[in-house]
């Protein structure tokens, strides 16, 4: 992973626009944007997800709305203040960002990460608690548990590439 970053960072030049302009798309359909419906899962989500949405509407000072099914909120304002912050990190951050992002299916997760507001192993289960919470009412897939893991070692490696 330390190899694939390096060679990220010496190639972002002339790409960090685009790369910028993809994490803020992402941005939209923010894994954490989509919560569940008034269930046991959507307490677990408030309790977990809303202290990082508190943080990143204060960062960002922008207000953000969630959904409770397929519809994309509208977040005005979220896309230009991210571009900024992005815009703002060291190539490495970003590097890290986007990687994290990919990984976790959120950028803003990915950015509390990188602005070191949570570890790697607090942020992966923030990015995986409805398969978390799955998997303590229907059992562990094996499969998916293996590929979650994966993602894990992925992140701590990320972090320290990061902390470098």
């Amino acid at each position: 992973m330390e190899k694939l970053l390096n060679k990220a960072i010496t190639e972002i030049n002339g790409y960090k626009d685009e790369i910028i302009d993809k994490l803020v798309e992402f941005s939209k359909t923010d894994l954490i944007l989509f919560w569940d419906r008034k269930t046991d899962l959507y307490l677990l989500q408030e309790k977990e997800w809303r202290p990082i949405l508190t943080w990143v509407e204060k960062e960002l000072n922008v207000e953000l709305k969630i959904s409770n099914n397929l519809d994309v909120p509208e977040n005005v304002g979220l896309q230009e203040a991210l571009r900024k912050i992005l815009f703002n990190m060291s190539d490495k951050e970003l590097v890290c960002c986007y990687a994290a992002a990919l990984n976790m299916r959120s950028v803003l997760l990915a950015l509390a990460f990188v602005n070191r507001k949570l570890k790697a192993e607090d942020v992966w289960k923030l990015s995986y608690l409805e398969e978390l919470w799955q998997n303590n009412l229907w059992g562990v897939d094996e499969e998916a548990n293996a590929k979650r893991l994966e993602r894990s070692r992925e992140l701590k490696d990320i972090e320290s590439y990061l902390l470098k």
